[in-house]
């Protein structure tokens, strides 16, 4: 079936399912297997080179896999798509895999937590040369690909600070130096921005967060050029982070209602922005669908929505902080974002747990930051829960 012309609602529902199920079922079956047989031994060796379709062994591909990969693929609008048992597998796995030593990575200084850790900890182990600039500095982004670089490695909106990228602008100068470019779309999700129809090359995301929804599932994924993704696929096959079959039927379960959830919380985190932005004891409020964002415009141009996350900043110390979390209602105090319900909490304990207080304090992350995702309650419950706990304090 062509979804090209297909709106991004119905093709999360219907993508990778066109083909009948098992027994008549409607719903992709589970498998569970390891292994898959085969009488002829001709076929057998057809699918394990990949001359045929045909399964041979779970840690390679598997059939439910197989299914939320293809509904990937589709909304990302990519050629080709290979998951992962993690979002961060996703990331380290496309990375070791396009980088080798004496090659050069450039990126920016606000990217989530643990891509960080690798940029600042792990490649440079592997003699590659990692450039971090200032996030929102796209001359010296520029410039550092006019003078080389094997990959550009992008995040919009960043995470936990909600920076926005001029993606078009970065990929096109990335495209003139012959450089590869990743974008991580975890917070847009390809219902709010879809890179690859603004050129670039690979688009990951941790399907943990707003693709699965529901905080039950973990994975990852990239969608992208098909020679990039097979080359990915190749390493992640014997590096073994493989996408199992039961948390990829919870991820394509959550991708069926991706668009009724992040309408919803599009809406519900603009309306709590607008809150909290007029508030006393705000200092100060990161979410690009204010028009008061720095770049509020080019947010506009490239995303059809703003996403379910926001951050903000609260007037005094961190024991500020610890009560306000402290006195909220309708939020869990945890780790993660992109779920139903709302997600809270500072990037000390979140997005940046492994890094220090001196590093936060380097990437320009505030230790009175909070992070807030919301889920698909009612705004006015929100509103109100923010306003008691703000008065609380």
């Amino acid at each position: 079936m062509d979804f090209s012309k297909t709106k991004s609602g119905t093709a999360a529902v219907w993508a990778g399912e066109v083909k009948p199920f098992a027994e008549g079922a409607t719903t992709p079956p589970v498998f569970n297997s390891v292994t898959f047989a085969y009488d002829n031994i001709d076929d057998w060796f057809d699918s394990a080179v990949g001359k045929k379709e045909g399964h041979i062994y779970s840690r390679n591909t598997n059939p439910t896999v197989a299914v939320f990969e293809e509904k990937m693929r589709v909304l990302e609008h990519a050629e080709a798509a290979t998951s992962f048992a993690t979002g961060m597998a996703a990331v380290s796995n496309t990375l070791f895999t396009l980088l080798s030593p004496g090659d050069r990575v450039v990126s920016i200084k606000d990217s989530y937590g643990g891509t960080s850790k690798i940029f600042m900890d792990h490649l440079p182990r592997f003699n590659v040369d990692v450039m971090l600039c200032e996030t929102t500095d796209h001359e010296q982004l520029e410039s550092e690909v006019q003078k080389g670089c094997k990959v550009l490695y992008l995040e919009s909106p960043t995470n936990p600070t909600l920076k926005i990228l001029d993606l078009h602008r970065l990929i096109q100068c990335a495209k003139e130096a012959g450089t590869v470019t990743i974008v991580d779309n975890t917070f847009a999700t390809p219902i709010n921005q879809n890179p690859i129809l603004l050129d670039a090359d690979l688009v990951l995301h941790s399907a943990t967060k707003f693709l699965g929804g529901h905080s039950d599932a973990m994975g990852g994924i990239i969608c992208g050029r098909k020679e990039l993704v097979e080359e990915v696929f190749r390493y992640r096959e014997i590096n073994g982070a493989s996408l199992s079959a039961a948390a990829a039927y919870y991820l394509i379960r959550g991708i069926k209602t991706l668009e009724l959830r992040i309408l919803r919380q599009n809406e519900n985190a603009l309306k709590i922005a607008q809150f909290l932005s007029k508030h006393p004891k705000i200092d100060e409020v990161y979410y690009p669908g204010l028009e008061s964002h720095p770049a509020h415009t080019i947010a506009r141009q490239q995303m059809t929505g703003f996403g379910g996350v926001l951050g903000f900043s609260l007037k005094g110390g961190f024991d500020e902080v610890k009560a306000f979390l402290t006195n909220l209602q309708f939020a869990h105090r945890a780790a993660s974002l992109g779920s139903v319900s709302t997600l809270v909490g500072p990037p000390k304990t979140t997005s940046h747990v492994e890094m220090t207080e001196a590093q936060r304090k380097k990437l320009g992350i505030p230790e009175t930051l909070v992070r807030y995702s919301t889920g698909i309650e009612n705004a006015e419950d929100l509103l109100n829960d923010l306003d008691n706990a703000l008065a609380m304090i």
